[in-house]
């Protein structure tokens, strides 16, 4: 049994008062303590101005080079994707043919249209 900070009188004052059970007195009167912080700070965590730590971040991070060598390969395959402007499966399809979005980016440049080229092909494409 969970110990009560009130005593039994201020329980029962509440219990009559509001007419509740003595469970939702009990939260009525943990939820209306003295000590409980109030306003906004009680409600919400404080927040942290992230872009003002990012500015005054003084680590000289330098990116870390991919460990393995499957690692490398999916790096540039993404900046590659990147480079293109983040293309959907259908846009791919669409410039490339049926199996468009299966090939590799060697292979899409072999098949003539190269990542940084993307864009245009697919403006190209559109509008026929």
């Amino acid at each position: 049994m969970k110990k009560s900070k009130f005593t039994q009188e201020e329980v029962n004052a509440v219990m009559e008062a509001r007419g509740i059970s003595r469970k939702s007195a009990l939260k009525f009167l943990n939820r209306n303590r003295e000590d409980r912080p109030k306003g906004k700070a009680a409600a919400a965590p404080a927040r942290v101005d992230v872009k003002k730590a990012a500015a005054n971040d003084k680590s000289d991070a330098v990116p870390t080079e991919p460990k393995t060598e499957a690692g490398a390969a999916r790096s540039e395959g993404l900046r590659l994707y990147k480079l293109a402007g983040r293309p959907t499966k259908a846009q791919f399809i669409k410039v490339y043919g049926k199996r468009g979005h299966l090939m590799t980016w060697d292979q899409r440049a072999e098949a003539g249209v190269p990542a940084a080229k993307f864009q245009a092909a697919l403006a190209e494409k559109q509008g026929k």
